[in-house]
């Protein structure tokens, strides 16, 4: 098997040629068909997250280990099994859930393998998709996607996923009677412009630096989009809002994004931070109680959750994604285009 792999935090993938593994117990094998690039990997080869005042979270310390096959938004055939998994699963195409945790812990008993405090998530802590074969731990992490493409597939196990689970968090009249705002109209951000709407949301206003990325929001059902770099921007989504705001999804996560988001909110709006950009964020912590505000992080998603999206996206029709698809040996160049920010939409690696 072919894979591209993190050899040195900061460095390029370094291509590998090793044996297929061969897979037992409940393990099975899955022959990638799709890769999702996403920005968690960008960060995962940096080595470290950005945590503000010159601190750093870096991925050593999370117990990452290397070398290290990144890419978690994988579908993939199943072509061999351990002795432990049904056979009638062989030959069929599968999103895999890569948030795998230990198994045995309170949050993985009880569904939240995302929650684990040890976890095995493919493509941060295992192996990974950017190759031509991954082997998932047990079968049940597989979820059927009959009547999807591969590229339209993959991009759920993560950015379709944590958006999908962050709208969740929303009560259905705030999400059904006001106006979301994004933040962020990347892979993520254009994901959850779609979702809002599947899932019955009034509208939502996305705001993005990048002109095409806003363009794209637009086409993807944004009511309203905006530079936040304009003068008088927060007046002006409240305008196009018509009303308070009372849900923000910040898929940037950088400081100057959380501010805005903050300083959007009525009394008793709810931020949803689920970007990573790095940085750190001064609260005026009377502020929050007295305008009853919620903070809340948004991590991923559960394989029920995971589950449930994908029968949402066969359910509703929707508005298709705008995916580049790129061969696995371009892997480094996707990477780079995407921490440049020269992406619009999703790019899908293939074998």
């Amino acid at each position: 098997m072919i894979s591209y792999d993190i050899v040195t935090f900061g460095e390029t993938l370094v291509r590998h040629e090793r044996p297929t593994p061969v897979p037992t117990g409940d393990e099975i094998l899955l022959r990638i068909s799709a890769a999702g690039v996403c920005h968690t990997d960008v960060h995962t080869r940096s080595g470290a997250y950005d945590l503000g005042g010159g601190k750093a979270l870096r991925m050593a310390d999370r117990g990452i280990r290397l070398p290290l096959t990144p890419g978690h938004e994988i579908v993939g055939e199943a072509v061999a099994a351990g002795e432990h998994v049904d056979p009638a699963m062989l030959g069929k195409p599968y999103l895999v859930y890569p948030w795998i945790g230990c198994g045995t812990c309170a949050p993985c008993q009880g569904g939240r393998d995302n929650m684990c405090a040890q976890p095995r998530s493919l493509g941060v802590f295992r192996p990974g998709g950017y190759s031509d074969h991954v082997i998932v731990p047990a079968s049940r992490f597989l979820v059927d996607i009959a009547g999807l493409t591969p590229e339209s597939a993959a991009p759920l196990a993560c950015s379709g996923l944590t958006t999908y689970s962050a709208l969740r968090k929303l009560d259905a009249q705030t999400l059904g009677a006001t106006s979301l705002v994004v933040i962020g109209a990347g892979g993520l951000g254009l994901m959850c412009v779609r979702l809002a709407r599947a899932m019955g949301g009034a509208g939502t206003i996305a705001v993005d630096i990048n002109a095409d990325r806003r363009q794209a929001a637009a086409l993807a059902g944004a009511r309203a989009c905006f530079d936040p770099a304009q003068a008088g921007v927060a007046e002006r989504i409240r305008a196009a809002a018509g009303g308070p705001i009372l849900a923000v999804v910040d898929l940037v996560g950088s400081a100057r994004s959380t501010a805005l988001a903050l300083d959007l909110l009525a009394r008793g709006g709810k931020l949803l931070l689920v970007g990573l950009a790095g940085g750190e964020l001064t609260l005026s912590l009377p502020l929050l109680p007295l305008r009853a505000l919620s903070l809340e992080g948004c991590y991923v998603g559960t394989l029920q959750e995971l589950r449930d999206l994908v029968a949402l996206v066969r359910s509703v029709e929707m508005a298709p994604m705008p995916t580049t698809c790129r061969h696995l040996h371009e892997a480094n160049d996707a990477l780079d285009d995407l921490e440049a920010g020269n992406v619009v939409g999703r790019i899908v690696l293939r074998p």
